[in-house]
């Protein structure tokens, strides 16, 4: 069974509504198993202090709309933080490089639009 982890944007855009995102993933979404990072929590936060992103919602109501959604964490575990010295260079975002580490630790697919992330040895889905 196909098992899934959200890119930070595609965790923002489906609570967000946003609708530049797929009904197809958005079915995804809803109906499959699908994993969240606190890698992407992190993320989100620092881009709200420097006023990148709406503040308008916390990190911790956040982590509450995931779980409310049927989402699990995958943790972030000290093989997939060693396993980001083993990626090559082609995506220097850190956030980006331990998601990728995250999924191929945990055999998921990650749900991205970064065309980056598919130059990996990593499962995508993007669009």
């Amino acid at each position: 069974m196909e098992q899934y982890l959200l890119d930070t944007h595609i965790i923002l855009w489906f609570f967000q509504g946003n609708l530049g995102l797929p009904k197809d993933i958005c079915t995804i979404i809803e109906t499959k198993r699908c994993f969240y990072s606190h890698i992407s929590l992190w993320e989100i936060a620092i881009k709200q202090k420097l006023n990148k992103l709406d503040p308008s919602f916390t990190i911790p109501e956040l982590e509450f709309m995931c779980m409310k959604a049927n989402m699990s964490a995958v943790p972030i575990s000290s093989d997939c933080i060693e396993m980001t010295k083993s990626l090559p260079l082609i995506h220097r975002d850190p956030f980006d490089r331990l998601l990728i580490a995250q999924a191929k630790a945990s055999d998921l697919t990650l749900i991205t639009k970064d065309m980056f992330i598919p130059q990996y040895n990593v499962k995508t889905l993007w669009f």
